[in-house]
């Protein structure tokens, strides 16, 4: 496919790569008008200016601009699919780039008191799209129109998503190995709150009595047993108050640690006091690297504490080259409107970085806590993810924790969800 533009840059590139390459298809770009008309293979123009009796779409101005803009947005029909259209033009392409850079999140006031951008506020969630991978569903809608109107070829490939558990580690247990000073101070906080039935709990795990709730780790074991490719993101910033993990230094912690990296890949879960200064997210990879004694590439944020471009680009700085934070708290579906991994274009640098993004789809306290749905409703709402991915390309992964798979507290009836969500490959949804 020959694209004729006025000019090339990188956003052009980024977003046409995806659009094209990553569906295996070439394409190549022309800003020589003649030599484009001349052309006798399928073309495409993408410019306002107007060529006959050749298939086109006026682009918008955002992929020819440099920095961040203001721009009007609405949604309009394109071909067969609805679309952005920015400053009242129609453009799928540029919609692509919009929602798959997180245009809108650069310098936005939308946020919660954690300072995240809200999914609520979503441009996706405005228009009731925010469950659809619709980077995907954009780019096949193109490529249908091309195919349907013009000369081009392609058709739709099948697809079976890779299933990708991935579990946050915030607290390893819920009562061991946090020192007596800790221990002391939960357990008159549970007499002085009534709370007798955690206080009586506490010290059946500290007798050993009782297995501790947060020890599933022998799940994950099963998980990994069954051939799932587990990633794990440990948190070892500093005691704080939304930190509250037990200390980097403790011997069982680390012996757990290093166990659970024979099998499972283990990156770093930045603690929410690292957001406020680099500082602190340095001295948590160093610490996992060494007690893993291997480097660090695989990172995503605690309390998906996600502000652009600064998380990114401080990432980059510490030389992680995976993320795994793409994703909301207060929502499902797909923040950056695909399931694949992309590479992250900084939009305050107009440029490509190495950094791969690799989205999830849901959360388990986005289902339980946030939308308040029960067992049953949340597979409902899996299985639709899941499809979606399904039709349009990328993996299926999925946020859980230690503490929520153990059927623990308001947990209680949900082990049955993450079974469902590592069996979707096997049944009929």
């Amino acid at each position: 496919m020959l694209i004729f533009v006025e000019q090339q840059n990188e956003r052009l590139k980024y977003t046409f790569d995806f659009i094209f390459k990553e569906r295996d298809l070439n394409y190549s770009f022309s800003t020589d008008a003649q030599y484009f008309l001349d052309f006798k293979g399928p073309k495409f123009n993408y410019s306002p200016i107007a060529f006959k009796n050749i298939l086109g779409c006026k682009p918008s101005p955002l992929l020819f601009s440099l920095g961040l803009q203001q721009y009007s947005i609405d949604q309009e029909l394109f071909h067969k699919e609805r679309c952005l259209t920015i400053n009242g033009i129609t453009d799928p392409i540029a919609s692509v780039f919009y929602i798959l850079t997180r245009y809108e999140e650069y310098n936005t006031s939308l946020k919660d008191r954690h300072g995240r951008h809200q999914g609520i506020k979503s441009v996706l969630y405005r228009f009731g799209w925010h469950e659809n991978a619709m980077c995907d569903r954009w780019s096949e809608d193109l490529l249908s129109y091309l195919t349907e109107k013009g000369d081009f070829s392609y058709k739709r490939k099948r697809h079976l998503p890779q299933i990708v558990p991935t579990f946050d580690i915030d607290k390893a247990y819920a009562y061991k190995h946090k020192g007596l000073f800790r221990n002391s101070l939960s357990y008159f906080k549970d007499l002085y709150s009534k709370n007798k039935e955690q206080a009586r709990e506490r010290k059946l795990v500290l007798r050993g009595s009782k297995k501790d709730p947060f020890d599933n780790y022998d799940k994950i074991y099963d998980i990994h047993r069954r051939g799932f490719d587990i990633k794990l993101f440990w948190m070892l910033g500093n005691y704080g108050k939304f930190d509250k993990n037990i200390s980097h230094k403790n011997k069982r912690h680390i012996r757990l640690i290093r166990k659970m990296n024979k099998i499972a890949s283990i990156g770093i879960h930045p603690s929410y006091k690292s957001n406020s200064n680099e500082f602190f997210i340095h001295n948590e990879i160093e610490r996992l690297q060494e007690i893993l004694e291997k480097h660090v590439r695989i990172s995503r944020q605690h309390f998906l504490m996600l502000t652009f471009p600064k998380t990114y680009q401080t990432l980059i700085e510490q030389e992680i080259e995976h993320d795994y934070s793409m994703g909301y708290a207060d929502i499902v579906g797909f923040r950056a409107g695909t399931a694949r991994e992309f590479k992250w274009f900084d939009v305050s640098k107009n440029e490509v970085t190495n950094l791969r993004i690799h989205p999830f789809t849901y959360m388990d306290g986005t289902l339980n806590e946030y939308l308040k749905l029960s067992a049953n409703e949340a597979e409902e709402k899996i299985a639709q993810l899941y499809l979606e991915t399904k039709a349009n390309g990328g993996d299926f992964l999925f946020l859980w924790h230690n503490d929520t798979i153990g059927d623990y507290g308001h947990w209680k009836g949900w082990s049955k969800v993450l079974e469902f969500s590592l069996r979707l490959n096997e049944i009929e949804v």
